[in-house]
């Protein structure tokens, strides 16, 4: 595969998209009668506009979903604190919701363009970005084309490769090159991914370590926890959280093989998915438990067996009510979530092997002693088990998990230090009133 080649099939990609452009509509609209698209803002998706351009240097964040926004949102408070605007974009409705909640009128928010060509330079018109900063694994060709057509500077901050996506970019290394050879700089997450973007073309790369360790441990609404908390009791509880299809049902196992041993067992259940709680609650009561749903209101009583959280943003809530917490995709799906998140609330963490996705946080965990992995349903029951049973085995794994996530901060520090060649010119202009006046 040579060179050129690459550049023929990037034009094809190119062209494809032109002449597909008139026909998304539908996709889109099917994505907002699903509840993934927001009705209302859905020509964002096209790259119109709904809010004004202001006037000064303006940079183009973007974060995929809700764990690259948080993920990247002390990064871009840092930049906005220097008086630089910041347009950040998502995918997702959840996402969104997020950044409002965080950031508020800090930032301008916008749902990503698709990565078509009208789409994109419709956006990218319209709000001229002195610089953009992508989150993570987020390489959109077409995007990547344009900014790089106009000059615009594009670092990929936080950044990982999979192995499925190494090795799927490695058979079409010319590509990669091609697309990677636009990006000004890549702050990677481990040395492994900087390994893997070097190979790929990516220059220059530095490492940082993971910007989710040094965002704050999610929040919680104080009263809504103690109410929880007084229903609960002195019951025993653990929890599956993150979980994907397969997942809680060995969660749901587990409980049936436990609550025998330990009486009154509360297991706390938080599909990564909430739309699937519906028949969750079914297949669960189908086998004689009494479930309890968080969206509800449903209370938790003496009898309940399962807490099912199936709302959206309360992780930080589900986590404070045990000291167990098996995270999932990594069992019966793999990747693999982040597991930083319970080890910073105080809980043991258990996982399946299947995390590359988080390889590095996990190896860290897993050498301290913060962390155990579990090969299936069994093993699983009999770490929770072990667990409950010895309390000072679980404070020690406590410990280790919350240890060696403050010995991993410092990402934050490191990534503006990669970055501040690329900043400082802005801030410049913002400081003396320079720039271009916003939007049409």
């Amino acid at each position: 595969m040579s060179e050129r080649w690459a550049r023929r099939m990037l034009g094809a990609y190119s062209l494809a998209g032109s002449a597909a452009y008139p026909l998304v509509g539908a996709y889109v609209t099917w994505r907002a009668t699903r509840g993934k698209e927001d009705p209302k803002r859905r020509s964002e998706r096209y790259g119109y506009a709904s809010r004004h351009r202001p006037p000064g240097p303006l940079i183009w964040f973007h974060a995929a979903s809700v764990g690259e926004t948080l993920a990247v949102i002390p990064l871009v408070e840092s930049i906005v604190a220097y008086g630089v605007n910041v347009v950040l974009t998502t995918g997702t409705v959840t996402s969104a919701r997020l950044v409002e909640e965080r950031l508020g009128n800090r930032v301008i928010h916008q749902y990503v363009p698709l990565d078509l060509r009208p789409a994109v330079r419709r956006f990218l018109d319209f709000w001229r970005p002195d610089l953009v900063i992508i989150a993570e694994s987020e390489i959109w060709p077409m995007t990547i084309l344009e900014l790089g057509a106009r000059r615009v500077p594009q670092i990929l901050v936080n950044g990982r490769l999979s192995d499925r996506s190494f090795a799927a970019w490695q058979k079409r290394h010319h590509i990669a090159e091609a697309l990677f050879e636009n990006l000004a700089h890549v702050v990677a997450q481990s040395d492994v991914d900087g390994e893997r973007f070097r190979a790929l073309g990516a220059r220059p790369v530095t490492v940082s370590g993971n910007l989710k360790v040094d965002t704050p441990p999610p929040p919680v609404d104080d009263k809504a926890l103690a109410q929880l908390q007084r229903q609960i009791g002195k019951r025993k509880t653990w929890a599956a959280v993150s979980t994907h299809d397969g997942e809680e049902a060995v969660a749901a196992e587990v409980h049936t093989m436990l609550r025998g041993r330990h009486r009154g067992l509360l297991t706390i259940i938080v599909p990564r998915h909430p739309d699937r709680a519906q028949a969750l609650a079914e297949e669960f009561r189908a086998q004689g438990l009494v479930v309890a749903r968080r969206s509800l209101g449903e209370k938790i009583t003496p009898e309940t067996d399962i807490l099912l959280g199936d709302t959206i943003g309360e992780m930080g809530l589900y986590l404070r009510l045990t000291e167990i917490a098996f995270v999932g995709r990594s069992l019966t799906s793999e990747g693999g979530q982040n597991p930083l998140e319970p080890a910073m609330l105080e809980t043991a963490v258990l996982a399946g092997r299947n995390v590359q996705n988080f390889r590095e946080s996990y190896q860290r965990l897993i050498e301290s002693g913060g962390a155990k992995f579990v090969r299936d349903r069994d093993m699983l029951a009999g770490a929770v088990n072990f667990l409950l049973n010895n309390e000072v085995a679980r404070q020690e794994m406590i410990a280790a998990g919350a240890q060696t996530v403050e010995e991993m901060r410092g990402a934050l520090n490191r990534t503006l230090k990669a970055i501040d060649p690329f900043i400082q010119p802005l801030k410049v202009q913002a400081r003396l009133g320079e720039g271009i006046e916003g939007g049409r």
